[in-house]
């Protein structure tokens, strides 16, 4: 049994794990604790089967009075929102942002005009706590957001560069039919050929086009990924943005710079590169680099 499970496909329950046998027809009745309080409603089971296999869930009682509440009070429930999106700090991540240990929430990309941008939350930042509550992992800050009214201030700590930083932030409300934008395929167009450097990966420096049409001021474009390669989970048409090592965030520009950074690494190194794909963003950690590019 355990507290605050992460089911797929909701992101802002904290459920109770427990070995209580539900059957269908049991949802929506009471979990009792052994003195006989009610601390749970319960929700679901994990099941191959259909039917009971020792692990259930249950929604907190705290959670279901609240929803009850905001449904009395105002007919619909209102969550937080602060319009970032995040992953999880693997512990390779970890250390090439100088962070003592796997912690809180990496931001990938800060939406436009949301409260993040306007609280200066900034991408490559990671969240460490929200509103006074820790958070361990990057599951625990939607929920924590979530369950903040709207309007509300509240404080967001975060890792910046090798340090925690403080930052004001009034919570905005998820609009519960918001769409994401689908990711538009854009052509990348032929650069001149480039050896592969340590990672196993070429690049080409971008044109003053294709920066404008990015909104970039940099960055460098894979051209090819070598079978062998060091940064296996980079993909060509990727854009490499920013190279993080050690804590220290440095912006590529040109691919004589980016080889040069490479060179400069002991091979057992741990480095992360910011790469936007499509319209999204993503952190990728690479550990350890070849001997020759």
């Amino acid at each position: 049994s355990a507290k605050g499970r992460s089911l797929p496909q909701e992101n802002f329950v904290p459920f109770i794990q427990t070995d209580v046998a539900i059957n269908p027809g049991n949802s929506g009745g009471p979990l009792f604790n052994m003195r006989g309080e009610v601390v749970g409603i319960n929700s679901q089971i994990y099941s191959r089967t259909g039917g009971f296999m020792g692990l259930s869930f249950a929604i907190p009682a705290d959670v279901a009075l609240d929803v009850q509440k905001q449904l009395k009070e105002k007919g619909r429930v209102a969550r937080g929102r602060i319009g970032v999106v995040i992953q999880e700090v693997t512990r390779d991540l970890a250390t090439s942002f100088g962070l003592d240990k796997p912690r809180g929430a990496l931001v990938n990309s800060v939406e436009k005009g949301s409260p993040a941008d306007k609280a200066g939350i900034e991408a490559t930042d990671i969240i460490l706590s929200f509103d006074g509550k820790t958070v361990d992992a990057s599951s625990d800050l939607p929920r924590i957001v979530g369950s903040t009214r709207p309007g509300s201030t509240s404080t967001v700590e975060v890792w910046r560069k090798g340090a925690t930083k403080k930052l004001s932030l009034t919570v905005g409300e998820l609009q519960e039919d918001r769409v994401a934008s689908a990711d538009k395929p854009r052509p990348q167009k032929s650069a001149e050929a480039q050896p592969a450097n340590r990672l196993g990966i070429v690049v080409a420096e971008l044109s003053a086009e294709q920066k404008k049409e990015m909104k970039l001021s940099g960055g460098l474009v894979v051209t090819e990924v070598k079978p062998d390669a060091r940064a296996s989970d980079v993909r060509k048409g990727d854009v490499l943005i920013t190279l993080v090592h050690k804590g220290q965030h440095t912006e590529l520009k040109s691919v004589e710079q980016f080889n040069k950074l490479l060179a400069g690494l002991e091979k057992n190194a741990v480095i992360t590169l910011q790469v936007k794909r499509g319209e999204q963003m993503a952190f990728v950690t690479i550990s350890g680099l070849t001997d020759k590019g």
